[in-house]
């Protein structure tokens, strides 16, 4: 338990010891509908929240490991005790309590009192609870009045005036979505950039590609990375567009959407007020009751997540393939060496980068059926399951900002090209004839295939050797430019004539 700063000054060691033990010791007693219990007298948070840790210690994971989260329900009580003082529903003084008391937790303090399971029944009433008590007693520190006077300022009378669970834990969760996911998505351009960059850096080692992991056509390494660039390009747009349906709030709807106990006026007020605090455009979801019972945005946006992880894994996986060896596998770029890869071999490096961020991956898409089944789970006016909902999008997004961060950092940054095996490779690859069909046609095509094949000889001299075509145009179109498709064929590709077959 954090003390407060005022109360930490003794004059000796021994002072400092016996202060201690008392207070561990200290406790207030506090009283709701099920009774009486005690409450360290230090604690910012009340006896709900202690009903809580002594009902869920499943997790062992606190909700304050999301500070999205804490800093998301602060706003939006922030929000609440404006609109209430605006409609007239809160006394003024009080709420000027309850703002600096959120304002300081918005600002990052008090965040070790929020201390309920990120599992837990109820459909997030504890988490709620939670946020009502530590802002009370905060405020009550605030104007001067000791914890657990809720004579003076009540956690739910006051701090939780015209709402319900029902209608600011999905509203801060939706917040919290949303700032955490805006910090992801700026790991993952950034991811973007760097393997934007190695296609710059490539743009000119020629390749052979692979289809269904059998050689194909040449490639240059740099198209290879440039289109890991665009692919995630593609994923940020994707998640950015969860980002307009995750601003649409019930807040206002109270219990079941019908704004029971709240001022006709307060939730366009409360809205008003939150999207200032929040600094983002929100707005009220047109059916109160359909917004307190769906939580179908949160299923939009876990496959969109879902989506970004799997592909992000996909190229970790070509990672690993692409470095493979050094001896024995593909070998075709160097993934910088992190750490010893054996206990019992020496001198082998495994790609942990990007087998950690594939994990990642694994646990996003583990997640998405979590979400999945709460979602279809959730019956009649409300979801009871939104809590690992919340938790599992939650840790998603932060695993996958980290793992983001982890595979540029550590990976990606430097990752070099194996140019002289690259260079071998392309010279000795069949797969070249393909860029010659248009000037002697599939069938002659696939018989120098085999021949090469068979013999080892380079492609371009069996085509010479067939009087196919001249060194001089065969080498022509063998250029990498024109492998690659870096500088394409642009002219009219000329009619091929075969044997006993006039042309028209």
């Amino acid at each position: 338990m954090t003390r407060p700063e005022h109360l930490s000054d003794p004059t000796t060691a021994e002072d400092t010891v016996a202060k201690s033990e008392s207070t561990r010791s200290a406790t207030r007693t506090e009283t709701d509908s099920l009774g009486s219990v005690e409450v360290p007298a230090d604690a910012y948070w009340g006896v709900h929240t202690m009903r809580a840790l002594e009902n869920f210690p499943i997790s062992k994971r606190p909700i304050s490991v999301y500070p999205e989260l804490v800093v998301a329900l602060a706003q939006v009580k922030q929000a609440a005790a404006r609109a209430n003082k605006d409609v007239g529903a809160l006394d003024p003084q009080k709420q000027v309590w309850i703002d600096e008391a959120c304002q300081r937790i918005i600002d990052g303090e008090f965040h070790d009192q929020f201390l309920v399971g990120v599992i837990q029944g109820g459909a997030g009433t504890s988490t709620n609870m939670n946020a009502n008590e530590v802002i009370t007693n905060v405020a009550l520190e605030v104007a001067g009045y000791a914890k657990g006077r809720y004579d003076i300022l009540h956690p739910i009378d006051d701090v939780n005036r015209s709402q319900s669970t029902n209608d600011t834990y999905p509203t801060a969760v939706k917040l919290a979505m949303t700032a955490s996911l805006t910090t992801m998505l700026e790991q993952l351009d950034q991811l973007r950039i760097s393997f934007g960059r190695k296609g710059r850096e490539f743009r000119s080692v020629l390749k052979v590609g692979r289809t269904q992991m059998q050689d194909a056509v040449p490639m240059t390494l740099g198209q290879e990375f440039h289109g890991y660039a665009t692919t995630l390009g593609e994923d940020i747009a994707r998640l950015r567009e969860t980002i307009k349906l995750l601003s649409e709030v019930n807040l206002g709807g109270t219990a079941v959407g019908t704004g029971i106990t709240a001022d006709p006026g307060y939730s366009s007020a409360v809205v008003r007020h939150l999207s200032e605090i929040a600094g983002r455009p929100l707005e009220i979801a047109p059916d109160l009751v359909e917004a307190t019972s769906d939580t179908g945005v949160f299923m939009t946006f876990s496959s969109a997540l879902k989506r970004s992880a799997i592909k992000l894994s996909k190229i970790c996986n070509d990672l690993r393939l692409l470095s493979s060896g050094p001896q024995a596998g593909l070998g075709e770029i160097h993934l910088p060496p992190k750490q010893a890869g054996s206990s019992i071999m020496p001198g082998k490096v495994n790609p942990v980068i990007p087998e950690a961020v594939s994990q990642v991956a694994y646990s996003v898409a583990g997640a998405d059926v979590t979400v999945m089944m709460a979602a279809e789970n959730g019956q009649l006016q409300l979801n009871a399951f939104e809590p690992v909902i919340a938790h599992s999008l939650l840790q998603s997004i932060t695993w996958m900002r980290q793992a983001c961060w982890t595979l540029r950092v550590n990976c990606v940054d430097g990752i070099t090209a194996n140019t002289e095996h690259l260079e071998a490779q392309v010279a000795s690859s069949v797969g070249v004839v393909t860029a010659l069909i248009p000037f002697i046609g599939y069938t002659e095509a696939a018989k120098i295939a085999k021949a090469a094949l068979a013999t080892g000889h380079p492609v371009a001299d069996l085509v010479v050797e067939a009087g196919l075509m001249t060194r001089e145009e065969v080498t022509r179109q063998l250029v990498p430019e024109r492998l690659s498709g870096v500088r394409p064929v642009t002219e009219a590709m000329p009619v091929i004539e075969r044997k006993g077959e006039p042309s028209e």
